[in-house]
């Protein structure tokens, strides 16, 4: 989280890249459907990603395993089991989008095939560096 510039996704004046976070409300949803209803939500998700690919949007996305996510702070960690009440802290997946702005990105993560089962999407940009960082930087002298 320094300094360096990403080699993740290039940014232009024109598109900067978005960090897409998916997040699971009940992982146990997905074994209400049936497998051919699984095969089917599965095939959207794959079109959606390839269109997304093809069109230049996204670089790369993946899922997360779902056990032993752990969160770390100053007072210790702790482990998440992604089947409690906690499961809104694990995060499932994401996808790294380039993007005009905002709005787009934003508009890529309303197309997730799966919010209708309580799925939700955190949009957020990628900066160039961390708080800490940009805390350091001289002031603009104008």
């Amino acid at each position: 989280m320094g300094t360096h510039r990403s080699m993740i996704m290039p940014s232009s004046p024109l598109r900067r890249p978005y960090l897409l976070l998916f997040r699971e409300s009940s992982p146990d949803r997905y074994e209400a459907l049936s497998v051919d209803e699984r095969q089917v939500l599965m095939q959207k998700w794959n079109n959606w990603y390839q269109e997304l690919h093809d069109t230049g949007r996204v670089s790369h996305g993946h899922p997360l395993d779902p056990d032993g996510c752990r969160v770390s702070g100053a007072d210790g960690q702790r482990v998440v089991p992604f089947r409690s009440q906690e499961a809104e802290l694990a995060v499932a997946g994401y996808f790294v989008v380039t993007v005009a702005n905002l709005d787009e990105a934003t508009e890529i993560a309303q197309q997730c095939p799966t919010l209708f089962l309580g799925m939700t999407v955190e949009v957020r940009a990628i900066t160039e560096c961390c708080h800490l960082a940009r805390s350091l930087q001289p002031s603009p002298t104008f």
